[in-house]
This record gives structure tokens, C-alpha cells and sequence, in this order.
């Protein structure tokens, strides 16, 4: 499979964690998913001052990351997950206004790759 360059998603990383592609792509089903619901929810748990819900979120989102993104998102999702433990809301969604459309991108990248022919 041809793997074309992405801005977020290393499917390299994944495929040294999970050792095949199919199971790349099972998880990335998965992936999908979880950014297709939380990042909505993320950012209504913001929109309403719910950090403790918005870092519940965020942690999950910082389980995954170091499996299948670049290095940079994986800091700026450690980032936004340590700020959304405080008590600081709005600098934790100034902080989330900046990752949000990286994983956006990533959700992109996610969808393209599901997409691509094998």
C-alpha cells in the first residue's frame, strides 16, 4: 500500500505498535470513531467551564496518540490533557482552539487512509 504523507497520522508508528496492516486499519476504524464522538463532546465540555468532563475525554484521546500521531500532536495532546486537569477554563480552551483543528486533520487523514484502495 502506497502511504501517502500525513501531517498528524504516522501510520509508520502504528504499524511498529501493532506489527501488521490489517490491524492498523481494524484501529483505525476505531480511531475514526472516537474522534468522529469525542471531538464534539470536548468541546461542548469546554463550552459549558466542564473540565473534569473534558479531561476525561482528553485522556483517552492522550492513550492514543503516541500509537498514531507525530511526535508534535502527541505534545500538544499531553499539553491540552495536563491544562484540562486544572482549574484554568479558558486557558484550557484557548489551548484546545489551537489542537482542535490538528485533530481535525487527523480525523482527515484517518478517513482518507480507511479510504484508500488496497
Amino acid at each position: 500500500m502506497n502511504t501517502p504523507h500525513h501531517s498528524c497520522l504516522s501510520l509508520e508508528r502504528a504499524m511498529e505498535y501493532v506489527g501488521d496492516m490489517p490491524g492498523v486499519l481494524s484501529l483505525l476504524g476505531t480511531l475514526q470513531q472516537s474522534l468522529q464522538n469525542d471531538l464534539p463532546q470536548i468541546q461542548d465540555r469546554l463550552d459549558a467551564s466542564d473540565l473534569p468532563g473534558a479531561n476525561r475525554i482528553l485522556h483517552q484521546l492522550k492513550g492514543f496518540t503516541p500509537v498514531f500521531c507525530v511526535d508534535a500532536l502527541v505534545d500538544e495532546v499531553v499539553r491540552v490533557e495536563g491544562l484540562s486537569k486544572g482549574s484554568d477554563a479558558t486557558a484550557t480552551r484557548q489551548a484546545y482552539a489551537h489542537l482542535a483543528p490538528q485533530l481535525q486533520q487527523l480525523l482527515a487523514e484517518v478517513q482518507a487512509t480507511l479510504a484508500a484502495p488496497r
